[in-house]
């Protein structure tokens, strides 16, 4: 079996300061993903470029080849020793976790990664290895389906510290925390924002801290294809509806003139629903469809909500996808309920959705569509276009 790795991290910054001593690097290769994520010395502009300098270092290596000496040895070569502490100018964790299942962690100095299996804490098969006088810790294990990893820097361990909690909340309060939470949590995203979110709260909305939290989640590909806007030639009409119902998962049709397309060469009857709400039309329900929504409004509602649930940093910040309007709606299933979204866009120009102003073969759907798609992108989706 080939799995999808979730990835996605969250960050606060100690207050006061303006850039985050912490630092994650995130690597996309062809068989595999690498996650880096480093801790800089104190906080504030010397840690960020020491917490960048070793991520990009540490990432660079990995995607080349090099092993694991090979890496610490150029880090511990690179950077320098506080002369005062005795210590390292940054910490670094990484995890390379294979599309076939293998995972590769490896530890230096940063608070042990916690990993979940079926909602309990999993205790990692930990080798230690002496390099260039620094102990590094390195595990090896094949993943299942539904197992996280979770990488925190020394920010989330001590939150709370001199605060609400006398000793800080500690390791094993967060791996009692996330055998919670993460249950609950079908993407990476919403674990990192959870566990993000109570640190802010342990730290009183003052965090002592640089704090990160990197959630990834092993998870077996989701699909999802959407049919929008009708193909330029009619006589293709039928050839994508074919195409759409032979998905191999859910569907969603957006568009008034898709959803007649679609109920024409289906032989099913589309029934309006009820459902409006206030400035975002009515869905629809046409047997074999997930979802069927209207065109422009709703995907534009939908890339604002996307959008705003990608960019807050606390749970409570966010902007509310579960609604039961056709853009909530929309959202939610292209956040959480798939990895690999097949996007099948009609060129035909609707001159409703002309916009003087653009160029005569831009529309403002098309438009709206390929924003949609860069943001999936952005979340880590894997997309795949085609138009008709």
């Amino acid at each position: 079996m080939e799995y999808f790795i979730d990835v996605a991290y969250k960050s606060i910054n100690k207050y006061g300061e303006e850039l985050c001593g912490d630092r994650v690097e995130i690597i996309e290769l062809e068989d595999s993903t690498i996650i880096v994520m480093s801790d800089g010395l104190g906080s504030g502009v010397k840690a960020n470029i020491l917490a960048s300098l070793t991520t990009k270092i540490v990432g660079t290596l990995l995607k080349e080849g090099m092993d694991i000496f090979e890496t610490v040895s150029t880090i511990t070569n690179t950077l320098p020793v506080c002369k005062v502490r005795n210590i390292a100018y940054s910490t670094f964790t990484f995890i390379k976790v294979y599309k076939d299942g293998r995972a590769h962690i490896v530890e230096y100095d940063n608070p042990g990664v916690f990993m979940l299996r079926r909602g309990k804490n999993y205790n990692l098969d930990k080798r230690e290895i002496v390099i260039n006088n620094k102990k590094v810790y390195e595990s090896k294990l094949n993943v299942k389906d539904g197992d996280v990893f979770v990488l925190v820097s020394d920010g989330a361990i001590h939150a709370g510290i001199g605060n609400i909690l006398n000793l800080g909340w500690t390791w094993d309060s967060v791996k009692e925390y996330l055998e919670k939470c993460t249950r609950n949590r079908k993407c990476a995203r919403d674990i990192s924002k959870d566990l993000i979110s109570v640190c802010w709260d342990l730290y009183g909305s003052k965090p002592g801290d640089d704090t990160t939290a990197v959630a990834v989640k092993i998870r077996k590909p989701e699909y999802i294809d959407i049919f929008t806007g009708p193909p330029e030639d009619k006589n293709n009409d039928k050839y994508v509806i074919e195409k759409l119902m032979s998905g191999k998962g859910k569907k969603i049709i957006c568009g008034g003139t898709a959803a007649n397309i679609a109920e024409r060469e289906l032989k099913k009857k589309l029934i309006v629903n009820d459902d409006y709400y206030c400035d975002v039309p009515p869905t629809a329900t046409l047997e074999g469809i997930d979802l069927v929504t209207e065109g422009v409004l709703t995907i534009s509602k939908a890339i604002d909500k996307i959008k705003k649930y990608s960019e807050s940093v606390l749970l409570n910040d966010g902007y509310d996808i579960k609604g039961d309007d056709g853009a909530s709606k929309l959202a939610s299933m292209l956040i959480e309920e798939c990895t690999h979204i097949h996007f099948w866009i009609g060129k035909a120009i609707n001159p409703a959705h002309q916009n003087p102003s653009f160029p005569a073969n831009l529309s403002i759907k098309l438009n709206l569509v390929e924003q949609l798609i860069e943001l999936l992108k952005s979340l880590g989706k894997c997309v795949e276009i085609t138009y008709v």
